[in-house]
This record gives C-alpha cells, sequence and structure tokens, in this order.
C-alpha cells in the first residue's frame, strides 16, 4: 500500500507540474526550460516514449506506467524470477545486481540504459557464485556417503 501511495504522490507532483507549464505561454522560457527537463526525465526512465516528447501525454501518465520501471518488474519480465513476489524476495536477499553494483532495493526505479545491465550478482548461487546452503548439505552427503 504505501508504495502505491508514494508512486501516487510522485505523479500526482508531475502531473501538476506539467499542469502548471501548460497555463504558461508556449514559448515562455520557464515553459520550455522546466518542461523539456521534466519530459527528459521522463523518458530517461522509460516512462514516456520517446515520441511523446509533449507535455499533455504527462497528463495521461498512471501509476501502472511507473510501477513497470520498477526493477521488482524488471527482474520478473527478463525472467530472472517465477513471479513478482519471488522477484522481490532475490533482491531483497542481494541477488540481483544492476550493472556492477549490487542492488537489495525492489522499487528502484530503472533508467533505460541500466535496463539491459540486470543480472545476478556475482556472489550469488544464480550467478555462478558459492552454492547455497542446502546444495552445499547434499553435496557433502555425497561425498561422505
Amino acid at each position: 500500500k504505501r508504495e502505491v501511495w508514494r508512486v501516487k504522490l510522485s505523479l500526482a507532483k508531475i502531473r501538476k507540474a506539467a499542469r502548471e507549464l501548460l497555463t504558461l505561454e508556449e514559448k515562455d522560457p520557464r515553459r520550455l526550460f522546466e518542461g523539456n527537463a521534466l519530459l527528459r526525465r521522463l523518458v530517461r526512465y522509460g516512462i514516456l516514449e520517446e515520441d511523446q516528447m509533449k507535455l499533455d501525454f504527462v497528463l495521461n501518465l498512471k501509476a501502472e506506467d511507473f510501477f513497470e520501471r520498477r526493477l521488482q518488474t524488471q527482474v520478473f519480465k527478463l525472467g530472472l524470477a517465477k513471479s513478482v513476489h519471488h522477484a522481490r524476495v532475490m533482491i531483497r536477499h542481494r541477488h540481483v545486481r544492476v550493472r556492477k553494483q549490487m542492488v537489495n532495493i525492489p522499487s528502484l526505479m530503472v533508467r533505460l540504459d541500466s535496463q539491459k545491465h540486470i543480472d545476478f550478482s556475482v556472489n550469488s548461487p544464480f550467478g555462478g557464485g558459492r552454492p547455497g546452503r542446502n546444495k552445499r548439505k547434499s553435496n557433502a552427503a555425497k561425498g561422505s556417503g
């Protein structure tokens, strides 16, 4: 619930800024500067498409557009996890990295340029690190038995 409220609040702030900028004249320097900054930020995060670089499109945004860009959703969509719940657990258990950085925050907003660098962390059993507790136990049983 709290995450939904947080996303809705940020969406409300973005839409409010867009509404305020739309009331200004077309050639107003503040509208040009702040409007471009807002649109560039949304495109960089992949919330808006490249061809939707107008303030009118910002008003049509929904909370779902933001949820699609979360690390939790991206890990599931990439097939690293079986469900979004599994993805959340894997992220919290430090099995996921973005670029070289291990990340354990499921609500991280993934930028478009970072999206292709989501992978298992080096130390994770999934990413070729040391096997987990049960695997080591079963290997020891096989070796001694």
